[in-house]
């Protein structure tokens, strides 16, 4: 019996119990130092929202733009034009 679980194990259809009492973490995790924020990071956040920003009010610029001009070629009902 002992042979057979043996097996099972070693073909991975069992799941052994975890050994986690002697396992270490491969990264080291440091106290945030909120004294000296990275600047770096802070420019690119503030940087990237204010492009996204730019972005999304041009898009809804143009938007505006041809939604006004859908809806005055909509109005126009000139029989000589077409």
């Amino acid at each position: 019996m002992a042979a057979g679980l043996r097996a099972v194990r070693r073909w991975g259809l069992v799941a052994a119990a975890p050994r986690l009492a002697f396992t270490r973490s491969a990264s080291v995790v440091k106290k945030a130092n909120n004294g000296q924020p990275s600047w770096l990071g802070v420019g690119m956040a503030f940087g990237t929202s204010a492009a996204v920003w730019a972005f999304l009010i041009k898009e809804h610029n143009e938007d505006v733009m041809e939604y006004e001009k859908r809806k005055q070629e909509r109005r126009h009902k000139c029989t000589g034009c077409s």
